[in-house]
């Protein structure tokens, strides 16, 4: 089997382009699927730098990536609502790391994977599902986002920040971004009522007035300014959450560590056939240029999401 697999932890030297990859098992509940696209994240770039070897057991030869799209090629026995054909999107993150989505074959476990959205291409949906999930997860459960909400979403032009302000903007809050002047009109483009400059000093100061939640995504002084951004919730408990730094919960605010869910992608599904959630590909990378795609993203900065394309 064709794919991108490392043998060691280390920089994107290690990536390599094989053709001699095992053909990957199929459980009871695994979904088969042969790979049209596969995102691109800064987990990945930590997962191949050996950043996560305490959090989860590694198991070389370990093909990067935990987004895809593409096409179930067969389905184990107590999998009865996908056949091969259909086409499918996922966020595929299991127990271990080994059996990433930057191959031909990718074995996907059932509740990973729901069918694409029909309106996005294959690189656009193996784009969304992470950085998607993450988005929806931190609104709708962490910040419970409803109806007139004022909204804080830091680093809004990066892919988790872009998704978060269009299902912010669909679950009818007032979004504010925070991006460089190069991005704000993409931001407004995307919904966001105001966007702020985060070079411009403290985002407490250029606020007209506190929000009811935030969203970070930057960590450090962006975090630590927070409580000053949010305006005092009922109980004490701040509606500030974090995807990047756990030390948020001191806060009384909440760590996010995104998980697989079926539901969650099924919503991201209907938001897009909706015309409520675009996905930006910054850039798409063929598969043997895999190791520029992870220098790109490892860079920060990237306007949208990264791909790497199998078909």
């Amino acid at each position: 089997m064709r794919g991108i697999a490392y043998d060691r932890f280390g920089g994107p030297d290690v990536l390599e382009l094989r053709d001699d990859l095992p053909e990957p098992p199929v459980g009871p509940d695994t979904v088969l699927v042969r790979t049209h696209a596969a995102g691109v994240n800064p987990v990945d770039v930590g997962i191949r730098e050996g950043h996560l070897a305490g959090a989860f057991p590694h198991h070389f030869p370990i093909v990067p990536g935990w987004d895809l799209a593409g096409t179930v090629e067969a389905v184990g026995p107590a999998v009865h609502d996908l056949a091969p054909g259909d086409e499918v999107f996922g966020y595929l993150r299991r127990d271990d790391v080994q059996w990433g989505t930057a191959a031909e074959l990718v074995p996907a476990p059932q509740r990973c994977v729901a069918r694409k959205p029909e309106s996005l291409s294959f690189a656009e949906a193996g784009a969304l599902p992470l950085a998607g999930l993450t988005a929806y997860q931190a609104l709708t459960e962490a910040l419970d986002v409803g109806e007139g909400d004022r909204v804080l979403v830091h680093r809004a032009a990066g892919g988790v920040g872009f998704f978060a302000v269009q299902i912010a903007v669909a679950l009818g809050a007032h979004v504010i971004g925070t991006a460089s002047p190069r991005n704000h009109g993409f931001l407004r483009d995307a919904g966001a009522a105001e966007v702020l400059d985060y070079s411009a000093g403290p985002i407490s100061a250029q606020l007209s007035e506190p929000v009811d939640a935030v969203l970070d995504l930057n960590g450090g002084d962006a975090l630590t300014d927070a409580p000053k951004q949010v305006r005092d919730s009922p109980g004490g408990v701040a509606r500030v959450t974090s995807v990047v730094d756990p030390a948020v919960n001191e806060m009384g605010g909440r760590y996010v560590f995104v998980r697989p869910e079926r539901h969650d992608l099924e919503e991201l599904g209907r938001m897009a056939d909706a015309g409520q959630l675009r996905v930006s590909i910054a850039r798409a990378f063929p598969l043997e240029r895999t190791a520029e795609a992870h220098d790109l993203v490892a860079g920060g900065h990237v306007r949208g999401k990264v791909v790497v394309t199998l078909r």
